[in-house]
C-alpha cells in the first residue's frame, strides 16, 4: 500500500514536469542516489540515468515544471485532520564569480564572503514549508522560488503564502523570523487566511490600544508606548506562567494583549516574552525571545511559544538542500535554468518523505542506526526502493552524433551583467548656479 502511494506520487509528478520529463525524472533519481558529486555531469554516472551527460544540460534548458500543479500535488499528501504549521524563510544561492548571470543581487549569507561582511552576490530563494512533526528534521516545501531583482523577501513571501492558503482546506499557522516582524509584512498579509507567529527584534517600539474617545477632536489611533528594551514602558501583564522545558530548562513566559505597530493600528497583536531562567530564577545569559501573534484564536500560552521552536527545521532543510541534494553545485548560465533546477528540490524532498516508512535504514560503517529516519538516511537507502518500483520515465531513443560547432563560425563573447542593487537612493536636487 505504501509503495503504491509512492508510485502514484511519482507518476503524477512525472506528468507535471512538462517538456523533457523523461530525462528530468531520471536526473532526480540520480540526485537521490549520488551522495557526492563534483560537477553536474557526475550525476550522469548514476546507474538510473540511462542517457549521456549532455542530456542533463538539455533537460534544464527544455524542462518546464508546472509549479502550481506540483504545489497542489504536495497539498494532497497533507493530512486534513489537524491544523497545519507553515514556516517561511529565504536563503541565498551564492554566485559571486558568475559575471554573465543575469539578475544577481546582494544577499545575506551566514558565511562572511565579501569584505568580511555576512553578504554574498547571487540569487535569493524564498520558501514556504510544512512542518509535519513536533520534533525532527523534516520540512516539506510547498513553494521554493527565486526572489527576482524587482522583489524583496517580504513581497515574495506574502505572494507565496497567499498561493498556498488558497489551496489549503483549513486556516494554517505560519511562523516567521524577525526579518518579517515589521509593519509592511502585517499589512500585506492582512487579507490572507492564515495566523502569524513572528519573532520581533528587541529594539522595536509598539503601541497600546487608544483610550476611549473623549468627544473632542480626532479620535486617537494609539495609546501608550511599549518599548521592548525598556521595562519602564511595559503595561500590566495579561498572563504569565513558568514551565520546565525538557531541553531549555526553566522558562518564564509572559503575555501582553492588544498592541500594534504605529502603521498597523487596525491589526492588533498579542506580545509574548520568553525568558530562560537559572535555578535562582534569574535571567540566563541568552537574550529573551520576543514573539507576536496576529490572527484569530491563539493557542494556549504554554503551546504557542513552542511553535516557534519548530521554525528551525527549515534551516535543516536548507543545509540538506545544499549539501545532499546538490542544489548549489551546478554553475548554470541563466536564471531560468536555475529556476527549473530549483523546482526539483521540493519534489525530491516529498518523495523522500513518502518513502520514509518503506525503506530500511542502511547506515554507513561509521554511522549508528536510527529509529527515526532523517531525510539524509532515507536518501541513503533509496536504491532498494528504485529496485522494486519502476520508473515512469521512458527509455532513451538512440540518435546520431551532434555535428558540433561549425569550423570557421565566429564565436561571440557572452554579455557581462552588472549586479542589481535593490536599494535605490533619491537623486539630490541640483543646486542653482551662483549668479
Amino acid at each position: 500500500m505504501k509503495c503504491a502511494k509512492l508510485k502514484e506520487f511519482r507518476q503524477a509528478a512525472y506528468n507535471h514536469l512538462g517538456r523533457a520529463h523523461d530525462v528530468t525524472f531520471e536526473l532526480m533519481d540520480a540526485i537521490l542516489l549520488t551522495r557526492n558529486a563534483y560537477s553536474l555531469a557526475d550525476l550522469s554516472l548514476s546507474p538510473v540515468f540511462r542517457r549521456k551527460w549532455p542530456s542533463i544540460y538539455e533537460a534544464l534548458q527544455d524542462s518546464r515544471p508546472q509549479r502550481q500543479k506540483l504545489m497542489q500535488l504536495y497539498i494532497k499528501q497533507v493530512p486534513t485532520q489537524e491544523r497545519l504549521l507553515l514556516v517561511g524563510d529565504h536563503t541565498a544561492w551564492s554566485r559571486p564569480d558568475a559575471v554573465t548571470l543575469q539578475e544577481r543581487t546582494i544577499e545575506h549569507s551566514s558565511v562572511t564572503v565579501a569584505g568580511n561582511k555576512p553578504i554574498t552576490i547571487g540569487h535569493g530563494y524564498s520558501t514556504i514549508a510544512w512542518i509535519p512533526e513536533d520534533s525532527g528534521s523534516w520540512a516539506l516545501p510547498l513553494r521554493h522560488e527565486r526572489i527576482t531583482s524587482w522583489e524583496n523577501p517580504i513581497q515574495k513571501a506574502t505572494w507565496q503564502l497567499q498561493q498556498v492558503c488558497e489551496n489549503l482546506p483549513t486556516r494554517p499557522i505560519s511562523v516567521w523570523d524577525s526579518e518579517y516582524g515589521c509593519a509592511p509584512f502585517l499589512l500585506k498579509t492582512a487579507n490572507i487566511k492564515a495566523d502569524i507567529l513572528v519573532r520581533l527584534r528587541s529594539n522595536l517600539c509598539l503601541w497600546s490600544a487608544p483610550p476611549p474617545y473623549c468627544g473632542k477632536g480626532r479620535p486617537r489611533k494609539h495609546g501608550d508606548k511599549f518599548k521592548l528594551n525598556e521595562s519602564s514602558t511595559w503595561s500590566e501583564v495579561t498572563q504569565s506562567l513558568e514551565v520546565n522545558h525538557p531541553k531549555l530548562g526553566r522558562v518564564k513566559v509572559r503575555l501582553w494583549s492588544n498592541l500594534h505597530f504605529r502603521k498597523t493600528a487596525t491589526r492588533p497583536m498579542s506580545l509574548i516574552r520568553v525568558e530562560r531562567l537559572d535555578e535562582q530564577g534569574n535571567l540566563r545569559g541568552s537574550k529573551p525571545l520576543w514573539l507576536a501573534w496576529v490572527g484569530e484564536q491563539m493557542p494556549t500560552l504554554e503551546e504557542v511559544w513552542q511553535l516557534y521552536l519548530r521554525r528551525f527545521t527549515v534551516e535543516h532543510w536548507y543545509r540538506f538542500l545544499k549539501q545532499r541534494l546538490h542544489w548549489t553545485l551546478p554553475k548554470l548560465s541563466t536564471p531560468k535554468q536555475c529556476d527549473r533546477w530549483s523546482d526539483l528540490m521540493p519534489l525530491m524532498t516529498w518523495e523522500l518523505w513518502l518513502a520514509r516508512d518503506i525503506v530500511t535504514d542502511n547506515p554507513l560503517p561509521w554511522q549508528k542506526s536510527l529509529d527515526k529516519m532523517t531525510p539524509g538516511r532515507v536518501a541513503q537507502a533509496m536504491g532498494s526502493i528504485f529496485a522494486v518500483i519502476a520508473t515512469p520515465a521512458r527509455s532513451p531513443k538512440p540518435r546520431g552524433k551532434s555535428p558540433g560547432w561549425k569550423t570557421g563560425q565566429p564565436r561571440q563573447r557572452r554579455i557581462r551583467y552588472p549586479i542589481v542593487k535593490k536599494t535605490t537612493t533619491k537623486p539630490r536636487k541640483k543646486q542653482p548656479e551662483p549668479v
